[in-house]
């Protein structure tokens, strides 16, 4: 992938977001080229930069060595704090004031699947992982691992309802019919 379409990846997610691009083009080009050294020595100057801008400035901890997927979207930016070894899949959506990250020195990070939905105010802390297609709400606090295409809410978070797998819906139509 080019320079180019490495750093506008999450551009088409942020659609009429003008916080959220700019956060995913800062995050994006500072991600770029990690694997290559002379690349990660040239950026240098920019991701001195970048938290300088982005960690202190902006308030969003979002380190830029991160495995983060395409189509990331951050709504609202401000207080959010992810550490440097959680892992977020493909068009997953990040809110204000939420945390990600261990639970302490020695503790392994979140791993969080594609298409989730993050709300506001949420906690994620720990070795859980977050299957896709997974919606937390608000204020939510996860401990615990959750499944794939649940809904969850509370403190500690539990699920709320289990969304049909795309297979099951079509053989339940199938059925219906």
């Amino acid at each position: 992938m080019n320079v180019v379409s490495f750093v506008f990846q999450d551009w088409s997610a942020n659609t009429r977001n003008s916080k959220g691009r700019l956060l995913g083009i800062l995050f994006r080009l500072a991600n770029y080229g990690l694997d290559n050294p002379v690349i990660r020595l040239l950026l240098l100057p920019y991701r001195l930069l970048y938290r300088l801008l982005v960690e202190w400035t902006l308030g969003v901890e979002l380190p830029y060595n991160t495995v983060v997927g395409p189509g990331l979207r951050i709504y609202h930016g401000q207080a959010l704090v992810v550490h440097k070894n959680v892992q977020i899949g493909r068009n997953c959506v990040l809110r204000q004031s939420t945390t990600i990250g261990n639970a302490g020195a020695g503790s392994t990070c979140p791993v969080i699947g594609n298409n989730v939905n993050i709300g506001a105010n949420v906690c994620i802390i720990g070795p859980v992982h977050i299957g896709d297609n997974v919606v937390i709400g608000a204020g939510s606090v996860v401990t615990k691992s959750i499944p794939m295409g649940c809904t969850v809410v509370g403190n500690p978070a539990r699920m709320l309802r289990r969304h049909p797998a795309p297979t099951d819906l079509a053989s339940s139509l199938t059925t219906m019919l």
